[in-house]
């Protein structure tokens, strides 16, 4: 019996419009009235995961950045996982070394210091999934994600370094090179203690070892007596692979890579066909 269901974002949960459908919210309520508990797990910051969800009028807990955080349903921090600042400086390092362009991913929030590599960045986010022709809708999103404040300019990375109340939570590395891709994640390996993923193609993402979505969600569900034989997660790309070896029930997305599904134990419909609603009614009519 299925008593948990933990939920991946972008190219997941989200639509080619980078909100959440009618379908899948309508699906997530019937499973909260059933008493089925409801986590987003996400590679999103917790300010862009809330933005997104809090329009669609979804409350529940959020595992943020591939699991440097688990948020409670108002907010309050539960558990963090972040990075040290001696291997954070590491992993800056070896990116400028291949004058690769990243992010910070904070507990105050996303910092870049590029602003058009920033958008870029944001629209390989929300464009995970879906076809190349929703450009000019991902660039109006991406422009109201920043101008919203949900992605702030500094001159200097240094200047949250030296910052005693600045957590790092997540880098993510931006390329359409897949040669540079190939290169940074063969010089990061020689970094210890991160764990190395990607939501997309085009991108790297760094996480202490310990946050990951899969140690989160064994923590999340462990904390209310939950298994994870009776958890189910749905997703769509590498960085959800660490839920899917854990869980007794694995969904991906049908615009998931062909090696991610295979991994799974079953495959729904694409975020742009509401995919995520299916998966859950099928379980609910268990």
């Amino acid at each position: 019996m299925i008593k948990c269901i933990a939920i991946d974002m972008d190219g997941t949960l989200l639509g080619i419009n980078h909100a959440v459908s009618e379908e899948n919210r309508n699906a997530i309520q019937a499973a909260q009235a059933q008493g089925i508990e409801v986590v987003v797990a996400t590679g999103r910051s917790y300010q862009e995961a809330i933005y997104v969800l809090e329009d669609a009028k979804i409350k529940c807990p959020i595992i943020c950045a591939n699991g440097a955080e688990i948020r409670s349903v108002d907010g309050t921090v539960q558990l963090t996982n972040n990075l040290p600042i001696e291997t954070t400086k590491k992993v800056i390092e070896v990116f400028e070394e291949h004058q690769a362009y990243f992010e910070l991913y904070t507990n105050k929030g996303t910092y870049s210091n590029d602003y058009d590599k920033a958008l870029t960045v944001i629209m390989d986010i929300f464009m995970s999934g879906s076809s190349k022709q929703d450009y000019e809708v991902s660039l109006k999103a991406a422009k109201e994600r920043f101008e919203s404040g949900l992605v702030h300019l500094v001159d200097s990375f240094d200047t949250l370094l030296n910052d005693a109340i600045v957590t790092i939570n997540k880098f993510i590395m931006f390329s359409f090179d897949n040669q540079l891709l190939l290169n940074v994640k063969e010089a990061l390996t020689q970094i210890e203690g991160i764990a190395v993923s990607s939501s997309g193609k085009e991108n790297i993402e760094v996480n202490s070892l310990d946050a990951q979505k899969g140690i989160a969600l064994t923590n999340f569900v462990a904390k209310r007596n939950i298994s994870m034989e009776d958890t189910m997660a749905i997703g769509d790309n590498y960085n959800d692979l660490s839920m899917f070896k854990r869980v007794g029930h694995s969904v991906a997305m049908g615009n998931a890579p062909e090696d991610i599904k295979q991994q799974c134990q079953k495959v729904t419909d694409t975020n742009v066909l509401h995919g995520v609603s299916k998966a859950i009614l099928a379980a609910l009519e268990k």
